[in-house]
Order: structure tokens, then sequence, then C-alpha cells
């Protein structure tokens, strides 16, 4: 048994605020015990917190994750949250920023607003948007509900990034060329993954498929979080830009691909949800 600050956005900035990059954390959390070692552990990992909402009057999420034999994670949630939720948001962004969000929080309904305002705005500034929907099983009731708010948040996305699941959960579908044809219309680059057969990338200007290295996982928490954070990271490291996207050879797609998976796999075999101190030394210094 582990107890880490987690959830899949911070799961990726951990990532990335221990690469040396300059990083701002947009959540919220209580003001309480959790609340303090969340917002410490941010801190002593490189990752802002000035754009965090903190609250008094609720308590700070908690996810209990069990693993199966195969060590991939279902998830009980508890939650006590304010009535006005995530007012602390950024006013501006800047031209080819990269913003990730995702997960069932960016369908919540009673952070929409404020959440839909941020990512307004880092479009209209040219801000570079990756959107990761992780929709699991658990809220397959809800899916009619919350469709409408998927596909507008593919809408605003640059990249897309989708596990099978995903695909299959939101549009049942069960390959990337469908999954595809489902998301194009909404979102010219899928990043598609399969778990331990592969990512399949398409864009207009081709479709690219890689393999994954072959391992014996110790937790599957926090893979799909490092594989964006990864690709975030490929992004800068390369001088990608948003304009650049839709037309990026299968080479610089490789080059991105190899390194988010480097990422995942370095968290499946590990208790954390992040890259450790050491490998993200040897990323750095291109070991």
């Amino acid at each position: 048994m582990a107890a880490k600050p987690g959830g899949s956005s911070l799961n990726s900035m951990i990532s990335l605020g221990r690469l040396g990059l300059d990083i701002d954390f947009i959540s919220e959390f209580g003001n309480d015990p959790i609340g303090y070692l969340i917002d410490s552990f941010l801190r002593e990992n490189n990752v802002k917190t000035d754009y965090v909402t903190r609250f008094s009057n609720g308590k700070s999420a908690l996810a209990i994750a069990f693993l199966d034999e195969n060590n991939n994670a279902s998830y009980t949630f508890y939650k006590d949250f304010p009535p006005e939720r995530l007012s602390n948001i950024p006013d501006k962004t800047a031209a080819d920023d990269i913003v990730i969000f995702c997960s069932i929080y960016a369908i919540t309904k009673a952070v929409r607003t404020n959440l839909m305002k941020f990512v307004r705005t880092a479009m209209e500034n040219r801000s570079l948007i990756l959107y990761d929907p992780n929709f699991r099983t658990a809220h397959l009731h809800e899916l009619e509900e919350l469709k409408p708010l998927i596909m507008e948040n593919l809408m605003m996305a640059d990249i897309v990034r989708a596990s099978d699941e995903d695909m299959r959960n939101i549009f049942q579908v069960n390959d990337s060329e469908t999954a595809y044809h489902a998301v194009r219309e909404y979102c010219k680059v899928l990043v598609y993954t399969t778990n331990t057969k592969g990512v399949t990338v398409h864009t207009p200007s081709g479709t690219f498929r890689y393999p994954v290295k072959k391992i014996d996982p110790v937790s599957s928490i926090g893979a799909g979080d490092n594989f964006n954070a990864g690709m975030a990271y490929s992004l800068i490291r390369d001088n990608i830009s948003k304009m650049m996207l839709t037309s990026l050879s299968e080479d610089q797609w490789r080059k991105i691909i190899e390194t988010a998976v480097d990422f995942a796999t370095e968290v499946c075999l590990s208790w954390d949800n992040y890259i450790s101190w050491e490998f993200a030394e040897r990323v750095v210094r291109g070991i």
C-alpha cells in the first residue's frame, strides 16, 4: 500500500517539473492537511501552484486505486467540494505554451465554465492544446450526458491522445482507423495508444505505427499521464510548434512517440505515478 499525490494532470506536471521545465498547475484542493501535503510536493518538484484554487469549506479529493492481477487499476473516489470551484485561473497564455487538460475533470460541469474560459484564452493566444479524454468504463452510464462536452474538448485540441479503451467507450470503435474517422472532423491529430500493442499516430500527412517495450509492470497507474508528459517534453525539446503538428514526418513522430513510451515505461516499473529524478536527469543529459 502507498499514498501519493496524484491525478492525471498532476502526474504529468510532476514529471515535467522534474525535467526542469517552467510548469504551472491549474487545479484545486483544500486548506487541509492533504492539501498542504500536495502543495508542498508540487513545489518540491518545481511545479508552481500560483493558479491552484484553495478552499476551506470542503476537503481535498481522494482516489483509491486497486490493482488487479495484471497490475491494472480500478478506482474509488471520495470528494467534498465547495459550491464555487476553479476560480483562480490565468488570464493569458503565450503562443506555443503547451496546455494539457484531461480525464473526467475536463468534463466536470462544476468547473466547466472557468475551465472553458481558460482553454479558449489559450486558443486565442495560439497555445498548443493536448487533450486526453481518459474516459473510463466507470462513467459509461453518464456518456449520453457527457459526450457533448467531450466533443467540445476535441474541437479545442491540437492533439488528442486517446487509448483504445477511451475510443471504445466514447465512440464504440475498436481500431485506430475508425477512431480517427470519428475524431478527425474535430481534431486533425490523433495519437492512439493500445497498451502493449503499440501506438498509432494519425495526421493529415500520414498514418504512422510504433511499437512499445515489453516489460513486467509493477503498476500501470500514471502510464498514460506520463506518455502525455513525454509528448509535451518532446515538442519542447524538438522546437515543434502548433503550426507544424499536421505536417510532421514519420521520423519526427518517431522521436516524439519513443520518448513518450520511455516515460510511460519508466512509470510502469515503479509504484510512483511520475518519472524518477534519476530518469529525469538521464533524459535532460540525453543519456
